[in-house]
Order: structure tokens, then sequence, then C-alpha cells
């Protein structure tokens, strides 16, 4: 299937590494130029070089995503080098700086997950409107919808992004932007959480898979594959969706 993502323009919120970093390239593989960001310059260069393999235009910049004016600065700069914006990916989120049910868990997944999202989007809107076939793709989780790890802030304020988006979807149609939503279940990738508690945790690490009926985790390459789908006109007529992929995790009838 073609995707007919050829010459689009996509902006991803930390796109340096894992999940962000494959979208990008899926993304740049089928034909659209990219911006990235990331906290630190830490594998920014790596990433960029990397996605301009691919032969599209890529622009990238290190910047702290709760910096509202510094945010909007680089969505504005990416929309007139890519000569606009019609893929918004926001990807970034505090994830191991949410986990514990402590107040600074509590305002870390807030102000990146929610509040970063809200300005993401807020800032990449006027380039969106003239897309005329705007594509809103957030990444939420598989612990927003099902009780996974006990009270986290991880699971709420993903559950929070979700209704954000999806109330956002109905508002945005009449301007011809698609909102949806991707909740990966457990991802494993080198230097990701499950990478890392598979060598510091490695109980948890095994209960954690042992809960996955395919016997394995996913990878950030199958769950780019869902947002580049989402994200493209080949999904033309669906938005204010929730797609699950997981591999079967969430024990719940989807509908």
């Amino acid at each position: 299937m073609d995707l007919g993502l050829l010459g689009k323009r996509a902006v991803i919120t930390g796109g340096s590494r894992g999940i962000g970093r494959a979208i990008a390239a899926l993304l740049a593989e089928e034909g659209c130029d990219i911006a990235i960001c990331a906290r630190s310059e830490g594998g920014l260069s790596d990433a960029i070089a990397a996605l301009r393999r691919h032969g599209r235009k890529v622009s990238g910049r290190a910047l702290d995503i709760t910096d509202k004016v510094a945010l909007k600065a680089w969505i504005d700069a990416a929309a007139a080098e890519l000569g606009g914006i019609d893929i918004l990916v926001p990807n970034v989120s505090a994830l191991g700086a949410s986990i514990a049910p402590d107040e600074k868990s509590w305002r870390a997944g807030f102000e990146v997950d929610v509040l970063a999202t809200v300005s993401t989007v807020e800032a990449a809107l006027p380039h969106l409107e003239k897309s005329g076939a705007g594509a809103i793709v957030g990444i939420a989780s598989a612990a927003a919808v099902e009780a996974f790890g006990g009270v986290r802030p991880y699971n709420t304020v993903k559950a929070a992004l979700i209704n954000y988006l999806s109330n956002l979807s109905h508002v945005l149609s009449p301007k011809k932007i698609r909102v949806n939503t991707v909740s990966p279940g457990t991802i494993y990738f080198e230097g990701g959480v499950w990478h890392q508690r598979q060598r510091e945790a490695p109980k948890n690490y095994e209960a954690a898979l042992a809960r996955n009926p395919f016997g394995r985790m996913g990878t950030a390459e199958e769950v780019a594959r869902a947002v580049a789908f989402l994200a493209s006109p080949a999904a033309s007529f669906i938005t204010g969706a929730n797609l699950m992929v997981d591999g079967g995790l969430t024990q719940r009838v989807q509908y």
C-alpha cells in the first residue's frame, strides 16, 4: 500500500532515540521531510545524519520541551525550513520521572506529557491549518486504559492525553486536521525502560514479559508503523481513535 506520504512535512518531538527515532526514520523512508527535537545534543546529530540517508530534508534542535517560548520558536523555525507542517507527532514523555507516586513525579508527568503536548499542538496549529490535510498522532500508553503497575502518575497523564486528543479531534475536524493516538504496550529497545529493567530488575522484567500473549515485547518499529499509517492519507477517514499497539497485552474488550 502506498501511504501517500511522499513530500509531506513531519515534526516529531523526542525524535533522537527509541520510538520517536523509529517514527522519524519510517516517515523519512516513506518520503517525508523531517524536523525533530531532543532534550540534549547527545544523539541528536547521529539521528539527523541517519535520517538524511533517506534523501529527505532533515533538521533538529536540542531544547527543553517544557520551555513554551523555545518550543514555539523551534516549531515556527521547522515550519519555515520545511515549507510547512502536515504531520505532528508529540512523542516526548517524562516516563522514568513519572513512575514514583510522589509530588515531583506527578508534576513531571503533567508538565511533560500533558502541558508540553498542549503547547506543541498549539504552536503547530497555525501551520497544520494551512496543510489542508493535517494529522496529529499522539503517543499514549496501554497503561492508560488498564490497571498496570499500581497508582502511577505515568498511567494517569497518558489517560489524560488520550482524552485531550480525542476531544481535540472533534474541534479540529472542520479544519481538515485529523487527531489520533497510538498506545504502545511493553516496547523493548536498547537503552529503553524495559532494557534497563532487564538489567537492573530482571524479576520485574520477566513478569512483564510473561503478560505478553505473543511471548515477546514489541519493537519501536512496530509502533512507528501504526503512527505512519494514522499520519498518512491512507487513514484519511480516521480521527479520534486510540490505536492499541500492545500485542494483546490489555485484557479488555476494545470498542
